[in-house]
């Protein structure tokens, strides 16, 4: 909110003729950023991680080379950034859990709504982003950046579980007696991409059969 209120404050001290050149400029940055985006998504899950380079995803993106390497400076920050935004679906300053679908699961009025949003979201969130997560297995032993990510991204998974069983609890919608952390850290797992991608390799399953699986799996563990 801070830095929302620092833009507005600088853009209140701009004459009008420059406004309108300052938004035009802005606007390129996040069209260039997000044909980045674009083009290095392609690549690296049709190529694989080892097979893609900044210079082809500024081919295929049609920039200067030049622009991807000042933007983004590795191949592994470009992978993260591709991984971000699939995440929350795109390139918007709004981190997952402001986002709609995610404030459906911490206020829905009832248990079945609000594990039917987290289901959904959560299924959703992997038809973004499950290829991509598969390579960043391909680049965890090699990059640092990605392999740091993956951890950060577990961690913030088990959080982000504790925190939607808490506010069921706190709501009356779920026991007093369930454990907290024993629930976290069981439902957290089921929400890793590693295992959407294990049971897309074993069973064949997409988002829609994972999403049904969650849904029963999480409905049945806190509702007893």
């Amino acid at each position: 909110m801070q830095l929302y209120c620092i833009d507005a404050v600088r853009l209140h001290g701009m004459t009008d003729s420059v406004k309108p050149s300052a938004g035009l400029r802005a606007a390129r940055i996040a069209d260039t950023e997000e044909r980045i985006v674009a083009a290095a998504t392609e690549l690296f899950v049709r190529n694989g991680y080892a097979a893609t380079t900044l210079t082809a995803v500024a081919d295929a993106a049609a920039v200067a080379h030049r622009t991807v390497y000042l933007r983004f400076g590795t191949k592994a920050a470009l992978l993260k950034r591709v991984i971000d935004v699939a995440i929350v679906g795109d390139t918007k300053l709004i981190d997952l859990q402001s986002r709609d679908w995610y404030q459906v699961v911490l206020t829905a009025p009832t248990f079945k709504e609000r594990i039917d949003a987290w289901a959904r979201g959560s299924a959703q969130l992997m038809a973004r982003a499950g290829d991509l997560f598969g390579v960043a297995q391909q680049a965890e032993n090699t990059e640092p950046i990605i392999r740091d990510a993956g951890l950060a991204g577990r961690s913030a998974t088990r959080d982000s579980t504790r925190r939607i069983i808490t506010g069921m609890r706190k709501d009356g919608l779920i026991s007093a007696d369930i454990d907290i952390d024993w629930a976290a850290q069981t439902l957290a797992v089921l929400a890793l991409p590693e295992i959407y991608l294990l049971h897309r390799e074993l069973h064949g399953w997409g988002a829609d059969d994972y999403e049904r699986w969650l849904r029963t799996t999480w409905h049945a563990t806190l509702d007893g």
